[in-house]
């Protein structure tokens, strides 16, 4: 399975990190080494000083596609859960400084944080979910699906012009403004609505 994310898909984390507004999805790509499931703790590693949460909808497809018609786009998952993005900020503002590939900042071991998944049935509006992280129990990340520039049936359309969409994959949808910086000893709890979707520590 591959990991297919959409980085600057929310104005107010564009202005908070002062990138521009885009005109077509950011794509990146994390390995299956990048996954960290079922609330395991996350290691920070030794190549970042300044390592940033960013929590996002993501998304489980159950469907082989390719070329996806955003209209369809529906047909190809019948769940959405929540996850983390950890980013190496210093070393992704180094790379895009001096003009280079920012993936090492993205796609290391267990840089995808995993959690639970819930049925689009019992969402209701797909561009309508709320969505927040806790970080030691104080709310640092609060975002609706509905704050989207590219809303999720585009999302996937878009990325299926490049990658045959397989059962499995997962795509993580951009994350709202609020990221910033984890340390030791950090709990993040991370929640759709009310439902609490994962649970872990930083060590």
């Amino acid at each position: 399975m591959k990991i297919l994310a959409i980085g600057q898909n929310y104005a107010e984390h564009n202005k908070e990190l002062n990138n521009a507004i885009p005109t077509e999805p950011v794509v990146f790509m994390k390995p299956d080494s990048a996954i960290l499931k079922n609330n395991k703790p996350f290691f920070i590693p030794d190549f970042t000083e300044e390592l940033h949460y960013e929590t996002e909808l993501i998304v489980k497809f159950n469907r082989l596609g390719k070329n996806i018609d955003a209209k369809f786009s529906q047909r190809y998952f019948a769940e959405i859960g929540l996850g983390v993005d950890f980013t190496a900020r210093d070393l992704q503002r180094k790379l895009k400084a001096g003009g280079k590939p920012w993936e090492i900042s993205k796609s290391f071991d267990n840089s995808a944080v995993i959690g639970n998944f819930l049925p689009v049935a019992e969402l209701g509006d797909i561009q309508n979910i709320s969505f927040r992280l806790d970080l030691n129990g104080k709310t640092v990340q609060n975002g609706n699906s509905s704050n989207m520039i590219f809303p999720i049936n585009e999302l996937i359309s878009y990325v299926s012009r490049f990658f045959t969409i397989k059962i499995g994959d997962i795509l993580f949808t951009g994350t709202p403004e609020g990221v910033g910086k984890v340390a030791i000893g950090d709990r993040l709890e991370g929640y759709i609505f009310d439902k609490k979707m994962f649970d872990f520590y930083v060590k």
